[in-house]
């Protein structure tokens, strides 16, 4: 009985690991990169950016966006 108790532990560890971190939302994708050689950064990781933003690649260094609103049906 202890070895099925433990086995379920373990199973439900690496179930909960796996499961995504931060939002469901991704960055969108960029189209057209700047020449500048090391371009600024506002951000490195999405733990930089206030409230629900998150920390993207735009096309000039690495920004803070706020998701996308949804477009109307």
């Amino acid at each position: 009985m202890k070895s099925a108790v433990a086995l379920l532990l373990v199973g439900m560890l690496i179930l909960y690991t796996e499961l995504p971190t931060g939002s469901a939302w991704s960055c969108p994708p960029v189209r057209i990169t700047c020449a500048l050689h090391n371009p600024p950064n506002q951000c490195f990781t999405d733990r930089g950016c206030p409230g629900h933003k998150k920390c993207c690649p735009t096309f000039c260094g690495r920004k803070c966006i706020s998701r996308p609103s949804r477009l109307p049906i």
